[in-house]
């Protein structure tokens, strides 16, 4: 025995082992010619081609960064290989050089209704099961300002941050927050939170101007003696919400923050007492490493925004991350579990110094206990049991983190140069140049939602026709709309499925497309299944007749009016075109092809990549349904 009890090396226990030493170093080559063959039996490879055959494997993101569907060590440039360390500039691997990995990271819930009793009732049952901080919107149709104190009553103000959402009244909201503080006796010192003002999100959220000099003194007057208590947010969630991309919402937001440094120091403030005052929010959604990299690299933009302006202390930016309300569905809002889940994950692994994870039914109305319960856990789950605060920095020293990071700063640096340009973001939102391209990222994704080659499980792909409707009692509005618009992804479908609800309690039953299947059962199950996938995400129901003897008579029973020839292109040939024609003679007022082979007496075809909005509109338009 060697010293402390070890044992000491022998032949057949070598001091250091070499991991797979059997297996040969894998070249790229290698890769590639595997790639080759998977693609060339797949079809996808064109004959002749000649390329790399990873090249027909890169998609790109909303900004026109290319992903590669491989990356080395080769693929790190010097920037993208040099982001430093935790807790030092440029910040793109954490403000904390401990991360969280002490206290995890702030798990913050959000609390909008306008009932005192009912929101301090759902804000104790939060803090007591995993909750560290309160979101509390005040003002407007949310909670009136003089029940502040009965909605945060039993709340232990000194040990749970308080981040208000007071909208316009933001220099009410901070009298009447500051006076309850002091009636419980907690030190200037040691108040911690965020007053919440962000006068350039209400102006891109109503379209009038917000002027932000009065928010600017308030901070000033608040930063000297309440030294633990931040003022402003940056809100980039209306970027988000108006469809924008990751680097229109990184660009917006660090414009907002460098007007509001601007007005800070203008109104006496230091620059780092000025950057101290902020808090930047931003959205997470399911792309969980587009969500990784976007937190990286907003750290690392306002670091160099910091530099630049002279600030020390305020450089390492302090983040909330809350699940994208963008990404939320009504129908199968079950699915937004899934969703919140994958995004939350990535709030964490980016390095969010807090995270809200919205509850599933959001979308819907105000939240009940059992949907904000399962938000709470999400979090708990990730951190106590994942142990994702665990680990600084995961991400860090990926290849492809490291690159989208980098991608995605410099795409970000660009549009925040482009907004300063123009003459900074109040400019930028009063001139409709920044709702000009959001609405243009909106539309390309729009085309690509209405396609499906952006799916969303439950309601593009793989809906539930027959689902029970989740009812919750409606949220209260608490801005005025009228500037930037507030989208949601499966919004145009779930118009459709509307449709189809209304059609159902006028008439007792939805709106049917008959599958004409051709063939046996092997045959046509492939398209018809399509088919009806498709169909059910427009709320139209699909008459499934298998392998009939008699399509024809199974049509005229099925008491569709709108037909869908399903099978192979070979069995399209040889009788599609009289099966549309007897169809149309049996009474069906329109005869829809899936697939892409052409016939005559086919009136509409759909396959996968079609605008499958457009032709479920057109069939909703064609049976009347209003």
């Amino acid at each position: 025995m060697t010293q402390a009890g070890t044992t000491a090396p022998t032949p057949d226990s070598p001091d250091e082992l070499a991991l797979a030493a059997e297996f040969e170093t894998p070249r790229r080559e290698d890769w590639q010619r595997l790639v080759t063959g998977v693609l060339t039996k797949s079809g996808v490879l064109p004959e002749g081609f000649d390329g790399a055959p990873e090249s027909l494997l890169t998609s790109k993101t909303y900004d026109g960064i290319e992903i590669q569907p491989l990356y080395t060590a080769d693929s790190m440039n010097t920037a993208a290989a040099s982001s430093g360390y935790p807790g030092l500039p440029p910040y793109a691997r954490g403000a904390r050089a401990e991360g969280s990995v002490d206290t995890g990271w702030d798990v913050r819930a959000l609390h909008g209704q306008a009932d005192p009793a009912a929101t301090n009732k759902a804000i104790l049952a939060d803090l007591e099961n995993g909750a560290s901080s309160v979101w509390l919107r005040v003002g407007g149709d949310a909670l009136p300002l003089e029940s502040l104190a009965d909605a945060l009553n039993e709340v232990y103000l000194d040990l749970a941050p308080v981040v208000l959402d007071p909208g316009a009244d933001y220099e009410a909201a901070a009298t009447a927050f500051l006076a309850l503080l002091a009636e419980r006796n907690i030190p200037d010192s040691e108040v911690t939170g965020t007053i919440g003002a962000d006068p350039i999100a209400l102006r891109a959220r109503t379209g009038r101007p917000h002027d932000i000099t009065p928010a600017a003194a308030l901070a000033a007057r608040l930063s000297g003696k309440h030294p633990k208590l931040r003022t402003l947010v940056v809100n980039a969630l209306p970027y988000h919400e108006a469809g924008g991309s990751d680097s229109q919402e990184l660009g917006a937001a660090i414009a907002a923050g460098v007007a509001y440094l601007r007005a800070l120091t203008g109104a006496g403030l230091s620059v780092d007492a000025a950057a101290e005052q902020l808090e930047f929010r931003f959205a997470a959604t399911a792309d969980q490493f587009l969500t990784i990299a976007k937190l990286r690299a907003a750290r690392r933009l306002w670091a160099r925004v910091c530099e630049v302006s002279g600030a020390i202390a305020g450089r390492g930016m302090r983040q909330h991350a809350v699940t994208s309300p963008a990404m939320f569905t009504r129908r199968d809002p079950w699915v937004n579990l899934l969703r919140s889940t994958v995004a939350c994950f990535a709030a964490g692994v980016g390095g969010a110094d807090a995270v809200t994870v919205l509850p599933f039914d959001f979308a819907i109305g105000l939240p009940e206990a059992f949907s904000r319960r399962i938000a709470r856990n999400t979090q708990s789950i990730l951190i106590e049991e994942s142990k994702l605060s665990g680990v600084i920095d995961p991400a860090g020293g990926s290849w492809y983190v490291e690159n989208l990071t980098d991608a995605l700063a410099n795409a970000a640096w660009r549009e925040f140069t482009e907004i300063e340009r123009a003459g900074g973001i109040e400019a930028v939102l009063d001139s409709g140049a920044l709702a000009a391209r959001l609405a243009e990222t909106w539309e390309a994704r729009r085309k690509r939602l209405a396609t499906r080659t952006d799916p969303i499980t439950g309601v593009s792909e793989f809906p539930d026709l027959h689902e029970k409707p989740v009812e919750r009692t409606p949220a209260p509005s608490v801005v005025d709309e009228g500037g930037l618009p507030r989208v949601r992804y499966a919004q145009d479908y779930e118009v459709l499925r509307d449709r189809s609800d209304a059609y159902l309690a006028e008439t007792g039953e939805r709106p049917k497309v008959f599958l004409a299947t051709l063939g046996p059962v092997a045959a046509h199950t492939a398209r018809a299944t399509f088919a009806a996938n498709l169909f059910q995400a427009g709320g139209i129901e699909p008459v499934n007749p298998g392998a009939a003897d008699d399509v024809l008579a199974a049509f005229r029973d099925s008491g569709a009016k709108v037909a869908c020839l399903c099978g192979t292109d070979k069995l399209y040939a040889e009788h599609a075109a009289e099966t549309a024609k007897r169809l149309k003679e049996a009474g069906a007022i329109r005869v829809i092809l899936a697939g892409k082979a052409e016939s005559p007496d086919v009136d509409a075809y759909v396959h996968a990549g079609c605008d499958a909005l457009a032709a479920l509109t057109s069939i909703l338009d064609t049976l009347g349904v209003k």
